[in-house]
């Protein structure tokens, strides 16, 4: 299944690669960062679970937590489809905006959990359904889908799912890397 995958976002202008496990994430994420000078984390808890932010801290890379300038910007998607759509569900937009234009580097690291077969509506479904829900509970957010674990398409003013962005090929001037995980990563 990844290989369709790599295949589409490659098409898309992205570079792509799998790898088996998070040791081997970690590592790719690792090798990218050797020339950055800091280094843009979004909030992602896939890159936690890795390992890549601990170990890139105690190497004494500085970190910019929820910025857009800086050499390079590590986050997960909240969905990827099998054809190489990436969707990302955001509070702020600080997180799809760096995504997006600002760092001199992109690196996404994807673990299969987050792979849906369908498009676009399937993958916005995915993101709301689990990863919007968890994310409010860890953010202590008073959102419906904190208490129900579940979407309810709220009008809270806590609600994180407030910027979706869809992205259908590597934006124009955004080096970007896409590391798909054959282990589940994240929400």
């Amino acid at each position: 299944m990844f290989e369709k995958t790599v295949e589409a976002l490659k098409r898309r202008g992205y570079e792509a690669v799998a790898v088996a496990t998070r040791e081997e994430a970690k590592a790719v994420v690792l090798k990218e960062a050797e020339g950055a000078y800091s280094v843009g984390w979004g909030g992602s808890e896939t890159i936690k679970e890795i390992g890549a932010r601990t170990a890139l801290e105690s190497s004494g890379k500085e970190i910019r937590d929820h910025q857009t300038q800086m050499d390079l910007f590590l986050l997960s998607a909240n969905a990827l489809t099998e054809d190489g759509v990436i969707v990302n569900i955001d509070g702020t937009g600080n997180r799809v905006a760096a995504s997006i234009y600002g760092p001199k580097r992109v690196v996404y690291v994807v673990g299969r959990n987050k792979l849906v077969a369908g498009g676009v509506v399937e993958a916005i479904i995915r993101a709301k359904k689990c990863a919007c829900p968890p994310n409010c509970r860890r953010l202590s957010k008073t959102t419906p889908c904190a208490s129900l674990g579940t979407c309810a398409d709220c009008d809270s003013p806590d609600r994180i799912c407030k910027v979706t962005a869809v992205f259908d090929r590597c934006p124009t001037h955004t080096s970007t890397l896409v590391v798909l995980v054959d282990e589940d990563l994240g929400y």
